[in-house]
């Protein structure tokens, strides 16, 4: 017998997948990440100063900018790379351009990457922020902690549809 969900709907686990508005290779894919949370990307110029990018984080609550030139991806700096510079520096860091301390040669994604290869990619990379390219243009931004969360929402499912199973069968 199927796991009882929502009243008197049964599913499968994929056919929840599919009940939530997406397949299971949909389900377990970046895109999914990036139909949730939007595909805003902040982006700073490699000229721009320190400051004026740690001021873009604050402003925009986020962790990360993509350093952007027209549409070509120079790099990525974060609150890391700020902390970094104002320890070696001092106070002379926040007038320090973005392209002196940035990320070089940063590691990205594709919308159709598991989720699971991206969390594999960012502990060995030690990263926290990927761009996400789509036909080499780009197309958004992934952060561990979205990654977390969606993890998390998906072993909250499992372990629903586990639970109904196990109730279903007594």
């Amino acid at each position: 017998m199927l796991p009882q969900l929502g009243g008197d709907r049964h599913c499968h686990a994929n056919q929840c997948d599919r009940r939530l508005g997406h397949t299971m290779e949909e389900a377990m894919s970046i895109e999914s990440i990036l139909r949730r949370k939007g595909t805003d990307v902040t982006t700073i110029g490699p000229e721009a100063n320190i400051k004026s990018a740690a001021g873009w984080l604050r402003a925009k609550n986020i962790g990360a900018l993509v350093v952007t030139s027209g549409d070509a991806i120079l790099g990525l700096i974060s609150e890391r790379e700020i902390v970094d510079a104002f320890f070696r520096y001092g106070e002379t860091a926040g007038s320090m351009r973005v392209k002196e301390i940035m990320q070089r040669g940063v590691t990205t994604v594709s919308p159709d990457e598991s989720v699971t290869r991206v969390m594999n990619l960012m502990t060995h990379h030690r990263v926290r922020h990927l761009p996400v390219l789509l036909g080499g243009k780009l197309a958004g931004i992934v952060s561990i902690g979205d990654v977390v969360k969606y993890r998390l929402e998906e072993l909250e499912l499992e372990t629903n549809v586990l639970r109904d199973a196990y109730n279903t069968s007594r």
